[in-house]
C-alpha cells in the first residue's frame, strides 16, 4: 500500500534539492522586482491599524483594550451547533454551493424586518449582505469614489473607513463633533461644495462613543436632502444601549421627511450593519440596505470581488439569529457590556491622574480618554505593553492630523477583575506621564 505523506512534510524533504536548483539557476534567471509592477494604488496603501491591533489581542497573558472584540465567553456557541447541524441535515447540498450575489433570501428578510421594526418599509432589493461591514465600506468606496472626490467625515471617526475609502484617494473633509455627535450647524456651507458623500457613525461612535442627538440627526437628514449629498450610516452599536432611548436611525428619518416610508426604499442613505457585535465577528457577515439601484450597482462590484458570501454562514447565521433569539442574545449581551462598562469608568475615577478626562458613552463598546495637551499616548503605549496592557492610541482616527494625546479604550472583552487591574496598571504609568510633563 503506497503510503501518502502530509504536505508539510513532503515541503520539508523537498527543500534542499529546491535550493539547489535555486542556486544552481541563480546565475541564467534574475528575480523578479515585484515592488515595480505593483499599481500605483498601492503606494498609499499602508498596513491596517485594526491588523496591528487583532495581533495584539492574540497574546493570552495581556490585558487588552485595544479591538472591539465581543466577550467570546458569550457567543451562542450551542445555537450555533444546533443551527449547523439542522441547516446541513435538512438543506445541506444548498448550503454548501454557489448562491446568489444578493445574499441568502430569508437572511436578507430578516434584515429588512428588522429594521423595519424603526418605522421604514424595505423589500429584498433593498438588501445586499457582505463578507463583514468592512467589505460594504470597500464597495461604497469603489461605487462611488474617484481620486480627488470629497467626502465628509467626523474627527475622529472610524480608521476601517478612512482605510476603505483611502484607497480611491478622497479628499477627507473634516466636520468636528463632540459629546453629541457631529457639529450639524458647521455642515451646511460644506455640503454646498457637493462632496460624494456623509460618513458617520451616529450611535457610540468608534472611537468616541459619541451619539449624534436627535434634533441633530434631523437637522442632518434635510440638509443632506436639500443638497442632494447621500449619507453613509454606519450602525454596528445601535442595538448595544445601556442607558437612554434608542433614536431613530438616520435612514428611517430619511423616509419619514421625504416620504419614502412606503413600499421599497428609494431615499439618500445608505445603512451599513453587521452581526459581528451582535452574534460573532468570525462569520464575517454584513450588509448594506440602500435603494434598490444603488444595490444592483453594489452587487455587480461584489461578483467581481467574490461571487457571493459564504452561503453556509449565511444559512447558519439566520438559523442562530431567527424566532425571537438575537433579541434574546442582545438583551444578554447589554447586560454583561453595561456592567464593564461601568467598571472601566469606576476604575478609571479610582486610578487615572486628574489630568485625563474621558467620554462616558451611554452604548458601545469604546470610551476615548484625553491625555494633557502635548502629551503622546504613543510611548504610554509602548511603557503599558511592558505592563502587559494593551490599548490603541488615538491618532489615527484622525483624518485632519491631531488626536496624539488621546487613547482608545475597549471594554467588552475583558472580564470585570481583569479591567480592574489592567487599569490600575495603566493609571500608574500615566500618573509617571504626567508627572514628568
Amino acid at each position: 500500500m503506497m503510503r501518502h505523506l502530509p504536505l508539510c512534510a513532503v515541503l520539508v524533504a523537498g527543500y534542499d534539492k529546491l535550493s539547489f536548483l535555486l542556486k544552481w539557476d541563480s546565475a541564467d534567471c534574475s528575480m523578479i522586482n515585484w515592488t515595480d509592477l505593483y499599481a500605483g494604488r498601492v503606494g498609499w496603501v499602508t498596513s491596517s491599524t485594526l491588523h496591528d491591533i487583532l495581533k495584539l489581542t492574540q497574546q493570552a497573558d495581556i490585558i487588552s483594550f485595544s479591538g472591539g472584540l465581543p466577550a467570546p465567553e458569550l457567543f451562542p456557541i450551542e445555537r450555533f451547533r444546533h443551527a449547523a447541524d439542522l441547516v446541513l441535515s435538512t438543506c445541506g447540498q444548498q448550503a454548501l454551493q454557489y448562491s446568489p450575489t444578493e445574499g441568502f433570501s430569508p437572511l436578507r428578510q430578516l434584515v429588512a424586518g428588522n429594521l423595519g421594526q424603526c418605522g421604514i418599509q424595505l423589500g429584498e432589493d433593498n438588501v445586499l449582505i457582505t463578507a463583514g461591514s468592512q467589505q460594504a465600506l470597500e464597495l461604497v468606496g469603489r461605487l462611488f469614489l474617484d481620486q480627488g472626490d470629497r467626502v465628509l467625515v467626523e474627527s475622529p471617526t472610524y480608521v476601517g473607513a478612512l482605510q476603505a475609502f483611502g484607497i480611491y484617494r478622497p479628499q477627507f473633509t473634516v466636520v468636528p463633533n463632540d459629546d453629541n455627535g457631529l457639529l450639524v450647524d458647521d455642515l451646511e456651507p460644506v455640503l454646498k461644495t457637493k462632496p460624494k458623500f456623509v460618513y458617520l457613525l451616529p450611535n457610540f461612535q468608534n472611537p468616541s462613543g459619541a451619539t449624534l442627538a436627535l434634533d441633530r440627526r434631523k437637522k442632518l437628514v434635510a440638509l443632506a436632502t436639500t443638497c442632494r449629498v447621500p449619507i453613509i450610516e454606519d450602525d454596528p452599536y445601535s442595538q448595544l444601549r445601556y442607558e437612554g432611548e434608542h433614536i431613530s436611525p438616520l435612514i428611517a428619518l430619511d423616509a419619514q421627511q421625504n416620504g419614502a416610508g412606503r413600499g421599497t426604499y428609494d431615499g439618500s442613505v445608505l445603512y451599513h450593519g453587521t452581526f459581528s457585535k451582535l452574534l460573532a465577528p468570525g462569520l464575517r457577515l454584513g450588509w448594506v440596505v440602500a435603494p434598490a439601484q444603488v444595490i444592483r450597482q453594489l452587487v455587480a462590484l461584489k461578483q467581481a470581488v467574490d461571487l457571493h458570501t459564504g452561503t453556509f454562514v449565511q444559512m447558519v447565521a439566520y438559523e442562530v439569529a431567527r424566532n425571537g433569539f438575537l433579541e434574546q442574545h442582545v438583551e444578554r449581551l447589554t447586560e454583561t457590556y453595561r456592567h464593564r462598562r461601568d467598571v472601566m469608568l469606576a476604575a478609571m475615577e479610582d486610578y487615572f491622574p486628574a489630568e485625563v478626562s474621558w467620554t462616558r458613552p451611554q452604548g458601545g463598546l469604546f470610551i476615548l480618554a484625553t491625555l494633557p495637551p502635548g502629551m503622546d499616548a504613543r510611548p504610554v503605549l509602548a511603557e503599558s505593553l511592558k505592563q502587559m496592557v494593551a490599548f490603541v492610541p488615538g491618532e489615527p482616527f484622525f483624518p485632519d492630523g491631531g488626536g496624539e494625546n488621546t487613547m482608545r479604550l475597549n471594554f467588552s472583552c475583558a472580564k470585570p477583575d481583569r479591567i480592574k487591574e489592567g487599569i490600575r496598571r495603566l493609571g500608574a504609568i500615566l500618573k509617571v506621564f504626567c508627572t514628568s510633563a
